[in-house]
């Protein structure tokens, strides 16, 4: 598996125009045949292009300079240069172009397939068949063609996913989304298994699905560069809602509640906006007596709070169904850009 690369800077170069032609129709016959310089071609641009088969930007890490192709030079006969090609540069779906001596969003590229131009090339410069005038009949001048555009991108990809999955570190995130879906991310019994995002698919009935996102645990302080900080927190915001995994067994991090409250804080630091996103939670572990015995003091001061609490076990399974049920329809409710958009509607994942 490729190592995960989700923010990347590079600097790209459109082509440069091909210059115009000087040149003059010598034909027999034709003892007065005038200029005939031909036009340089187009320089090249850089285009970016969303492609569904990639989910990282490693590849473009070592490349600190892309160029396209500059146009070739005007030819006599009045025939024009070559266009020069454009440099096409593969990106995963989700990536954010960014001018980053401007600050400027490019483009958001959210759709398979979709393209755009981030380095228009220069135009080529005109022959001298252009320059004839009634005074200037054999005009010896033809333009050179124009520099192509120059800029220094910045690249950051956030994951499409209609679900982002929370929580401390070591609540079981990872085996939910492997027993939720065919997602496999390594799952162990110590904190910051999961360096990386995962997204899996979670399939229902009668070919419904979504998109789920495992992002590292999180931890108290995160949003000032605790733990693995919160640069993992962009691939959340595309997402229509979140679930908040709780495992009441983390005594050294407080209570079940101690824990929601921290989390909301560090998401409320990050993004007032993420903050807002509908929250689902669950206990998980409920397999176990303890922790079964603390769901309904944890569900009455949810309740105060005005959010529902759901029981699972990631390890067996139990609750699983009907929490993915759930958050099947209130992803059906919301508007996300990654959403399954209802039954039988195929995600481009």
């Amino acid at each position: 598996m490729k190592q995960f690369v989700d923010e990347v800077e590079i600097r790209v170069q459109a082509g440069r125009g091909g210059n115009g032609c000087v040149a003059f129709r010598r034909e027999k016959y034709v003892p007065r045949g005038g200029p005939a310089g031909g036009d340089g071609g187009g320089g090249g641009s850089v285009v970016v292009e969303a492609d569904q088969r990639l989910r990282t930007l490693l590849d473009l890490r070592s490349m600190n300079l892309v160029k396209a192709a500059s146009g070739q030079p005007g030819k006599s006969k009045q025939m024009n240069g070559r266009g020069g090609e454009d440099r096409v540069i593969r990106l995963p779906v989700g990536t954010v172009v960014i001018d980053t001596d401007s600050g400027e969003i490019l483009v958001d590229l959210v759709e398979p397939g979709q393209r755009a131009v981030v380095a228009q090339g220069g135009d080529g410069g005109r022959g001298n068949m252009h320059f004839r005038t009634s005074t200037n009949r054999a005009p010896r001048k033809a333009e050179e063609g124009w520099a192509g555009e120059e800029r220094s991108l910045g690249l950051e990809l956030k994951l499409m996913a209609d679900v982002g999955l929370l929580g401390f570190p070591n609540v079981g995130k990872s085996t939910f989304i492997r027993r939720a879906s065919r997602a496999r991310p390594k799952v162990a019994s110590y904190p910051f298994t999961t360096l990386v995002p995962h997204l899996g698919v979670c399939e229902l009935s009668d070919l419904r699905s979504f998109i789920i996102a495992d992002i590292p645990g999180l931890v108290e302080g995160a949003s000032e560069g605790a733990g693995l900080g919160h640069r993992f927190l962009r691939h959340l915001e595309r997402t229509s809602v979140l679930l908040h995994l709780l495992d009441p067994t983390q005594v050294e991090i407080g209570s079940a509640i101690d824990a929601f409250d921290s989390l909301n804080r560090e998401l409320t630091a990050y993004s007032e906006r993420l903050a807002e996103l509908p929250q689902v939670v669950a206990v998980n572990k409920i397999d176990l007596p303890d922790v079964r015995a603390l769901i309904p003091e944890i569900e009455e001061s949810l309740a105060t709070r005005g959010v529902s609490l759901f029981g699972v076990s990631a390890a067996t399974g139990e609750g699983v169904g009907d929490l993915l049920e759930v958050l099947f329809r209130r992803v059906c409710s919301q508007d996300s850009p990654g959403k399954s958009a209802g039954k039988g509607t195929p995600h481009f994942w």
